[in-house]
């Protein structure tokens, strides 16, 4: 096994695709009976070596399927929630208006619930940058976009089963083991296998994304204007520079628009960046004039893009990557940048690609998470491998 980036890697001595729940009940008596443990895996997208195992590991990417979109008993044999997925009978999709809730197998990824969700007008309403990963994992490692009136994608969970290492099913939501809830919506792979995930949708929505120059000391001194101004506001620092690009991101219902251009996106902004970066390997004190000429080549003007909302939250992360994702409380933004890029400037050999990418989430009470009880800003410090 080996993580997107290949910056972790294990081999597990057995390795599991399993495609029903009492396939796991069996992977997990053997592990018992050879004092093994166990970890599960979902698209492997986390930077740490998080689900590296020596021992058993599963992967759930058979286990994918929507289960239930807002219904909340079986209309042909009337059996509620925690029986449905027992049951025989087939059971079509059919969307609550009302709840407009879904409920997946932990193994689905986002990308494809994307698309279903969409068939059925419905949408999440925060994602990360990247989709191609389970629904399982997401709320594992607790992954979070951007926005001060957003959580962290958890926040969205309102239901879960979990299967215990006894091999026990534990249905959990607010109302029901709502201890166990609180840890299971990020669980880092410690409270057992999640099987299926409950999101709570809304309605369908295009978002317009918004990109913009400024300058660290503008955004910093008016930081509480940005979060005002932009539903999803995040902004790019280019290390090295006073350089920054913002990007707001809201809702909108004008028809789709897009300024893409594969020459400057792919040509330019990928094959050629990372030639560059390759080349400063050897030379790092390039890196400072790298930062600053693709800020000049491709950011110093302003774009607009609209798209359905799961369309402009994704975005290619292109290439391999050392990745720390640091949450501190929102208040201490200002001082932590500051103080960043003053280290940078006393520090002339230690280097920094761009961006350093700011984002920031309300507060929960998920008790793992980075924002319990706290807003919080994340800064993204992302080193090109």
């Amino acid at each position: 096994f080996q993580n997107w980036a290949k910056t972790y890697g294990s081999s597990p001595e057995l390795y599991f695709q399993p495609t029903t729940v009492e396939e796991i009940r069996e992977i997990l008596d053997m592990a018992r009976q050879r004092n093994k443990r166990v970890k599960v895996v979902g698209g492997g997208h986390s930077p740490s070596d998080i689900a590296c195992t020596d021992d058993f590991m599963i992967q759930m990417g058979k286990m994918n399927k929507v289960l239930k979109l807002g219904i909340n008993s079986c209309p042909a044999c009337q059996k509620q929630d925690a029986q449905l997925r027992q049951c025989k009978l087939s059971h079509p999709l059919q969307v609550d208006k009302e709840k407009q809730q879904v409920t997946v197998e932990g193994g689905i990824f986002l990308s494809d619930l994307n698309v279903e969700l969409s068939k059925h007008g419905l949408a999440l309403a925060n994602l990360g940058a990247v989709s191609e990963v389970a629904a399982a994992g997401v709320i594992g490692t607790g992954t979070h976009n951007t926005g001060i009136k957003h959580g962290i994608l958890p926040t969205q969970v309102v239901g879960l089963s979990l299967l215990t290492a006894s091999g026990d099913i534990l249905e959990c939501s607010e109302s029901i083991n709502a201890d166990i809830f609180q840890a299971a919506r990020l669980h880092l792979g410690c409270l057992g296998v999640v099987l299926t995930v409950t999101f709570q949708c809304v309605p369908q929505f295009h978002l317009h994304e918004v990109t913009f120059p400024s300058t660290l000391t503008e955004v910093l001194n008016h930081l509480d204007d940005h979060l005002k101004r932009s539903q999803y506001f995040r902004f790019l620092w280019f290390p090295h520079s006073e350089n920054v690009t913002v990007i707001y991101q809201d809702p909108t219902n004008k028809p789709p628009s897009s300024s893409a251009n594969w020459f400057w996106d792919y040509a330019v902004g990928y094959y050629l960046l990372e030639f560059l970066l390759w080349i400063s390997t050897f030379v790092p004190s390039l890196v400072c004039w790298i930062n600053r000429f693709f800020f000049w080549l491709l950011f110093s003007s302003r774009v607009e893009n609209i798209n359905v909302s799961y369309k402009i939250f994704n975005y290619e992360c292109r290439f391999k990557q050392h990745v720390q994702d640091w949450a501190i409380p929102i208040e201490k933004t200002k001082e932590a940048l500051l103080e960043l890029k003053a280290a940078l400037e006393n520090n002339p050999k230690m280097v920094a690609h761009y961006p350093v990418e700011v984002r920031f989430a309300r507060a929960d009470e998920i008790w793992l998470s980075p924002c319990f009880q706290r807003d919080s800003c994340y800064m993204n410090i992302i080193m090109y491998r």
